[in-house]
């Protein structure tokens, strides 16, 4: 990780996530809950988010599926600035925990973090180029008022050199943040 971050309450530091109802255990959990953490992610047996959505086995699969789908296919917009648009969504939504680790993964994948800090600090005004700042602008105005996009801001997407691909990944990346971050936020909490 890049330099230590925390600004408006949020933190590109590791996080842990703490659930506010009951977990499956290892011990306790069937074939199947078993099979779905494995597929589902590499530490999925260690994330209490992954222990308690496996009490229904086939969502998690589910989910897992359509996460893993949009957030790591290959082509498409570029995976550093699929992270950014979570990131944005996870700042605007207020989910810490989300926010903290797509910025991670930003910058890990951009190898900078000059556009972490802008949006910690006020993601209206993040970006580093005219392709970054509408990234981030389309990323807010589809959290705030998802109803009310229209053909100027793609139009604006494909003026910064967005092709209809990246466009399509970029809303995925954006829609699917909507549903993580309110799981995140409503059943459990940061902790670290």
């Amino acid at each position: 990780m890049s330099r230590l971050i925390e600004a408006q309450g949020f933190t590109n530091r590791v996080l842990e996530w703490d659930a506010w109802l009951d977990i499956v255990s290892l011990d306790d959990a069937s074939a199947e809950q078993i099979a779905v953490l494995e597929e589902s992610h590499p530490k999925a047996k260690e994330s209490d988010y992954y222990l308690f959505l496996v009490h229904q086995p086939e969502i998690l699969r589910q989910r897992s599926a359509a996460f893993n789908a949009i957030m790591y296919a290959p082509g498409g917009l570029p995976r550093a600035e699929r992270e950014l648009a979570s990131t944005v969504v996870s700042r605007v939504n207020g989910c810490v925990y989300c926010a903290s680790v797509h910025a991670q993964r930003f910058e890990q994948l951009a190898k900078r973090d000059d556009v972490i800090e802008q949006v910690f600090n006020d993601p209206a005004t993040a970006g580093s180029s005219p392709r970054e700042k509408a990234i981030v602008l389309t990323s807010i105005d589809l959290t705030l008022t998802p109803g009310r996009v229209d053909p100027a801001q793609l139009r604006v997407l494909r003026e910064v050199g967005l092709n209809d691909d990246e466009i399509l990944d970029l809303i995925h990346s954006i829609a699917i943040f909507a549903w993580a971050n309110r799981l995140m936020l409503n059943l459990g909490e940061p902790v670290g």
